[in-house]
């Protein structure tokens, strides 16, 4: 029997690492977790969303985002830097407060019940 994946080939082409349980991350926290040299923050909206955001503040150079204050601006969820406070979309990593200053954005998923993190 064929099976054919139904996932865009843009997520097939990922490698999914595992990063922790899914009962793990706390509503409106974050963690880090590290793969190789890339240090990604995970983030867990109230609602049971999940995000996942480069860790690494490019004002500071310092790997704190996952450390940040998780809210929203007008809708759209963000975390705050906790050494220079601008917020990052949790969506797309664009820096609300700075033009042209962004992290990296990482596909998440929960694969039975383990949090996962595509990487390139």
């Amino acid at each position: 029997m064929t099976t054919t994946d139904e996932r865009p080939a843009t997520e097939r082409a990922l490698r999914w690492e595992t990063a922790c349980p899914l009962e793990r991350l706390q509503p409106e926290r974050g963690v880090a977790a590290l793969f190789g040299e890339e240090q990604v923050a995970i983030f867990r909206t109230h609602d049971g969303r999940l995000y996942a955001l480069g860790n690494v503040d490019p004002k500071s150079g310092a790997a704190v985002l996952s450390r940040g204050i998780v809210g929203d601006r007008r809708g759209e969820p963000v975390v705050a830097s906790p050494v220079y406070k601008e917020s990052f979309s949790l969506v797309d990593g664009r820096c609300l407060d700075a033009a042209g200053v962004c992290v990296p954005v990482y596909a998440v998923r929960v694969h039975d019940g383990l949090v996962q993190i595509g990487l390139r």
